[in-house]
């Protein structure tokens, strides 16, 4: 069926009364308890794969033709398989997944079937588990929508609140994936339905407070990355930095046009090997994947490590440029095979090389004003991020908490101001408006990406887009 007749007959307007209240908010609880259980039990089997893979190529140098050949194999196997199970058991498991919940919720597309959950787990575990640079978050986020619509489903019930379910569960796997359970409800309002509704937002609320109370008792409650809390600034001395922080901002920006355009420019690239079985072209990414682990181990995979080494101050100046523009390359390439897998954790790794080289220049630059580099590495994290996916709110609420560095609040609402004036400037779309319209097109809607808008109510559109 032609998806815009499908969204004729299924879908009603978003505003359509739904059931009970209570009904819907029990449900959301029962949604986000589903998706933090099988969120967390993915973050757990990441984390065994990732030492897994560091293990055998730490063992395999000590062959190292062999070893060489092995790991390469062995990565583009997994990139391979990967794709091949999107392809042919769930196609709208490729990619990151939130484009697809967003296309979902505005009717343009039906909801994922549940054998998408499998497919997603799967895919995502061998895609980054095998070094490709992608994030957690993206396999997250659609695991949690397509189980939170299938518990509607159970109950019966209808559309308006099937819809509130699935943004409520994916904010639900957006919180467990990085521990941040307000960023997860922030997440729905701000980027996924942009508009705040009380049902929504109860809905939303519910399923992430259960999602990282299930999740906790299996991860624990420590912050994702552990940072050294610094003072913050005098008054005199947070003046003069402030200017800073704007530079900072407007270079994330910069940035962020460029990886934004980056990562458009390298699907258009695979969409011309579509002639190929969309295994070929993952397995020559997921050797690319192999070369780096082989070679420099540390920057593959979704970033964690980086990302942490860098908030540690472990980072050296002196390399920091090349290893961001290995990473600002390897993540479009890898989203680019089509494998499962997102894009924030990649993004934020870049934002915390990005931030920490900026304010390590700053410190040698103006010793007196007390600069510490890892607390422009946080900053360039939320303003990277707010310069990409264009939802600074979510930005600083998920830097924050997976950092508990709550003295960089306000220079985060400069960075990200910044960085969304830059990219606006530079005519940089939101990267996931950008990628939905892309899926749109393939489904054959027919609408172009002159108006990434085009198919949403006019309460929901953002003012001002590029």
């Amino acid at each position: 069926m032609h998806r815009l007749s499908w969204r004729r007959e299924h879908c009603p307007e978003p505003t359509a009364p739904g059931g009970s209240l209570s009904g819907l908010a029990v449900l959301a609880l029962l949604a986000g308890g589903a998706a933090g259980f099988v969120v967390a039990l993915f973050r757990l089997a990441l984390d065994a794969a990732d030492r897994w893979r560091d293990a055998l190529v730490a063992d395999a140098h000590d062959a190292p033709v062999v070893g060489f050949v092995l790991t390469l194999t062995a990565c583009a196997a997994a990139a391979a398989a990967a794709a091949a199970l999107a392809r042919r058991l769930a196609p709208y498991a490729s990619g990151s997944g939130i484009p697809q919940v967003e296309a979902a919720l505005t009717g343009d597309l039906p909801a994922a079937p549940a054998q998408l959950v499998p497919v997603k787990f799967l895919g995502g575990l061998l895609a980054i588990g095998a070094g490709m640079a992608l994030g957690r978050e993206g396999p997250s986020v659609q695991m949690g929508a397509v189980l939170a619509d299938l518990v509607g489903r159970l109950f019966r019930r209808g559309w308006s609140d099937l819809r509130i379910l699935l943004a409520a569960g994916a904010g639900a796997g957006l919180a467990v994936a990085f521990n941040a359970p307000i960023a997860g409800a922030v997440f729905v309002l701000e980027e996924l339905v942009r508009r705040f509704e009380p049902r929504i937002a109860i809905a939303a609320i519910g399923a992430s407070s259960t999602a990282i109370l299930i999740s906790r008792l299996l991860l624990g409650p420590a912050p994702d990355f552990a940072v050294a809390t610094a003072a913050a600034p005098g008054l005199y001395a947070a003046a003069a930095i402030w200017p800073l922080h704007i530079v900072l901002g407007a270079l994330a920006g910069i940035a962020a046009a460029l990886y934004n355009r980056a990562l458009i420019g390298l699907l258009a690239l695979a969409d011309r090997l579509a002639r190929f079985p969309a295994e070929a072209p993952a397995a020559a990414v997921g050797a690319v994947v192999g070369i780096v682990l082989w070679f420099a181990p540390s920057l593959a995979g979704g970033g964690d490590p980086i990302t942490e080494r860098v908030l540690a101050g472990r980072a050296t100046l002196a390399t920091l440029p090349l290893a961001f523009l290995l990473r600002f390359w390897l993540g479009p390439l890898c989203y680019a095979a089509r494998t499962p897998g997102g894009l924030f954790a990649p993004l934020l790794v870049l934002g915390a090389q990005l931030g920490f080289f900026c304010g390590a220049l700053c410190h040698l630059l103006f010793p007196d004003l007390g600069i510490a580099p890892q607390a422009f590495a946080i900053i360039g994290m939320a303003a990277f991020f707010a310069g990409v996916v264009q939802a600074p709110v979510t930005g600083i609420v998920l830097v924050t908490e997976m950092t508990a560095a709550f003295t960089t609040l306000l220079p985060m609402l400069a960075a990200c101001f910044a960085a969304m004036l830059t990219a606006n400037l530079l005519k940089a779309a939101p990267i996931y408006d950008s990628l939905r319209e892309r899926i749109l097109a393939s489904a054959g809607g027919g609408r172009t990406a002159t108006d990434p808008t085009a198919s949403l109510p006019s309460s929901s559109r953002r003012a001002g887009e590029g």
